[in-house]
């Protein structure tokens, strides 16, 4: 796997000479850093998430997910995480990359490959979590991304090695996740259905009970199960999911923190800016200042 290991530093390297690069590859985003950096608020999307050099750390609220290039990060449901850069320098820049998981492809996959379907009584997992990386993986990681080298290759070589790369990553720890999303009736992909409209209606007045008959469970089992799989309660993430949104508001559209409550359904602008202190650890105008600061000064690679 070392070997391995150093042709994707060497890939990663040459095309992404930015700090985040979308590739000609749809599922595949590069990523490069010459420094560490302060944690970021964003929602982790059902991926794979593959450090190849350097080191980050993924809060989803108080469980931490600190790891390098032994392990790799599987997200299967949309969750509001912090992430930041802790081990970057530019003699040995922090290298990574990110391939989009598409549930329905993984539906498609265990209709051949699976010979059991997954228990729609058994728990519900958490949607996040870390394997150890192995040649398994890094194997059809390295020949997807020296695709890169023969764009002309992509349209015809992409969906075997990506399909080759969701049976190794179905076959790992995480594998277990990505089978209940891609289930109907499991647990997890229940919860994923509650989440996505979370998600879409944020920002509008409901109660946790309407939500619940979305998922189709009682609101007890509701309760239990989307803990149980986002670390944190449905009003809790809906709080994290407002907040994220009001400060990306702020700092991409610069508009002001009472403009961006409103925007993200809050009708007090007082608890707008309590809430808001207390995950950000700023008041929500000095706090945007700050985030646009660190985001001009993030270093890139020329």
């Amino acid at each position: 796997m070392t070997d391995h290991l150093a042709a994707l530093q060497a890939l990663v390297r040459r095309h992404c000479r930015q700090h985040r690069v979308a590739t000609a590859i749809p599922e595949l985003t590069l990523y490069s850093a010459e420094a560490v950096s302060e944690p970021l608020t964003f929602v982790s999307e059902p991926q794979v998430y593959v450090i190849v050099q350097g080191r980050q750390q993924v809060m989803l609220r108080d469980k931490v997910f600190d790891y390098d290039a032994s392990h790799y990060l599987v997200t299967a449901v949309d969750l509001p995480v912090a992430g930041c850069i802790t081990q970057a320098t530019p003699e040995m820049p922090y290298l990574a990359l990110c391939l989009a998981l598409d549930p329905a492809q993984i539906a498609e996959l265990l209709l051949v490959v699976n010979d059991r379907q997954v228990d729609p009584y058994q728990a519900c997992i958490m949607g996040m979590g870390l394997s150890p990386l192995n040649s398994n993986i890094t194997d059809p990681l390295l020949r997807l991304l020296r695709l890169l080298d023969q764009p002309e290759d992509i349209s015809i070589l992409k969906p075997m090695i990506m399909r080759e790369l969701l049976y190794r990553i179905l076959q790992g720890d995480q594998g277990c996740a990505l089978k209940q999303i891609a289930t109907a009736g499991s647990a997890l992909s229940q919860i994923n259905r509650a989440i996505h409209w979370m998600s879409q209606h944020y920002s509008e007045p409901f109660d946790i009970a309407s939500v619940a008959r979305i998922a189709g469970m009682s609101l007890s089992t509701f309760h239990r199960h989307f803990r149980a799989a986002t670390n944190m309660s449905p009003l809790q993430y809906r709080t994290q999911r407002r907040l994220q949104e009001a400060r990306r508001r702020m700092v991409s559209e610069q508009i002001d923190a009472a403009e961006a409550a409103f925007a993200v359904g809050y009708e007090s602008p007082s608890q707008f800016s309590r809430e808001y202190r207390r995950m950000f650890g700023r008041p929500p105008g000095q706090d945007a200042q700050h985030v646009r600061v660190a985001q001009e000064s993030a270093p890139v690679r020329g």
